[in-house]
Order: structure tokens, then C-alpha cells, then sequence
């Protein structure tokens, strides 16, 4: 599933917000998996997983899986899965719709 006009902003903008407060930080292109059937079935040959964040924080100590929604935005039943998943695993997991959702989460855990 790839992200609308409005949620590519907000990630850009929560990237450039991590990168200017030297969190590390990585994405996962789910969005490149749509262009055809042949390079989906590659990527997922190589580990493309459906569901899986938009974002992952490595913090000393920690891992956290960050979701970009727009307002409107809702998770898919894939992405709800992952969500699961994660948190059965004892991670963080956070769905987020701003910058300030991000760093409300990072200062208050750092």
C-alpha cells in the first residue's frame, strides 16, 4: 500500500525532524512494491513484508516501529497484524499523524 500525498509530507517531515536530533533511523519501501508484479514478487522474495511501518527508530536499547497516517488515515488489516506482532514481541509500536506525535514520544522516553 503506498502513502497518499498527505502522509508522504508527514514522514518526510518526521525524517528530517530524526535526522536533525541524530536519531537513527531507517524506512521500509512498501510504496516501491506496487510498481509491477514481477518487482513485487522480487521483493518479497527478498523479505518485503505487507503491514510492516513505515519508519524504524534505533534508540540504545530499544527499537521502535513508527506508522504514518494523515488524519483520515486508518491502518490495514496487514498493518494492524504487524502491530500485533510487534507488541507480542515486547516492542514499541506507535501509530503517528505528526512531527509533534514523534517527538512527544521521543522526549518523553529518551
Amino acid at each position: 500500500m503506498s502513502l497518499s500525498h498527505s502522509e508522504a509530507h508527514i514522514q518526510a517531515d518526521i525524517c528530517k525532524w530524526l535526522q536533525d536530533n541524530g536519531i537513527y533511523f531507517f524506512s521500509v519501501a512498501n510504496e516501491a512494491a506496487g510498481r509491477s508484479a514481477v518487482k513485487q514478487m522480487q521483493l518479497v522474495t527478498m523479505g518485503l513484508r505487507s503491514g510492516v511501518s513505515d519508519l524504524v527508530v534505533l534508540l540504545p536499547g530499544r527499537v521502535i516501529f513508527i506508522e504514518v497516517k494523515d488524519e483520515k488515515g486508518k491502518q490495514s488489516p496487514a498493518q494492524i497484524k504487524f502491530q500485533q506482532k510487534v507488541e507480542n514481541l515486547f516492542f514499541e509500536y506507535y501509530l503517528v499523524r505528526s512531527v509533534n506525535a514523534v517527538s512527544a514520544i521521543l522526549c518523553k522516553t529518551m
